[in-house]
């Protein structure tokens, strides 16, 4: 296949591009939400998910949201290639990570937990800000969408996926599959996956994968 000019080969199902319209797919975003939080045309957004359906032989955004593809280069794909070649992880300790609350007022707010309540400020970009409850951080966000709640608990596990795998054997039902959702200057990433609990409420997994020092 020939590729033309400024198209580099990607060794990848998806481009880079498709990479980053596919995980807020996954994190359930609508198309308009995601051209907003890209600085992108809503035309632009519809073409990246129409290339991903059509290369994974998917037909809808709901099969896209399930699937349990990992992008090659990202520090969870190295990390899972070096457990693989030594041995299977078995460990899946569930520990308090991230707590969500959901505000109307972005500003308003998060002048409030700030300056008010009086909590350290993480860092904060967009219509999120993050604060440190003791080790625990808050996440003060005014999204709105299918995953919408007035506040999600985020449990922190070593091995997302396998977690995944051990609650779905158990009969939870998981909203999509895990994906990336932040990368970090330093280069660690956030990856997170949506389940409910028995009458239907969200939680979240999470993982944070550190970029391995060379």
């Amino acid at each position: 296949m020939t590729v033309g000019p400024g198209r580099p080969r990607h060794d990848d199902v998806l481009t880079p591009a498709e990479w980053k319209i596919a995980e807020q797919v996954r994190h359930g975003l609508t198309n308009r939400r995601i051209a907003q939080r890209m600085g992108v045309s809503l035309d632009a957004v519809k073409f990246h998910v129409g290339n991903a359906l059509s290369k994974l032989g998917f037909s809808s955004r709901s099969e896209l949201k399930l699937w349990d593809g990992v992008a090659k280069g990202t520090a969870l794909d190295r990390k899972r290639r070096s457990v693989m070649q030594t041995e299977q992880s078995t460990d899946s300790i569930m520990m308090l990570g991230q707590i969500a609350r959901t505000t109307k007022l972005f500003e308003e707010s998060h002048a409030w937990y700030r300056d008010v309540l009086g909590l350290p400020e993480l860092y904060s970009f967009g219509n999120l800000a993050f604060f440190d409850l003791g080790g625990v951080r808050l996440m003060l966000t005014e999204e709105e969408g299918e995953l919408a709640s007035d506040s999600i608990l985020y449990l922190r596990v070593p091995d997302i996926h396998e977690a995944k795998e051990q609650l779905e054997s158990r009969g939870v039902n998981f909203i999509n599959a895990p994906h990336l959702i932040h990368r970090h200057e330093v280069g660690t990433e956030e990856w997170m996956a949506a389940f409910e609990d028995n009458e239907g409420r969200p939680l979240q997994l999470m993982t944070e994968v550190r970029t391995a020092v060379r």
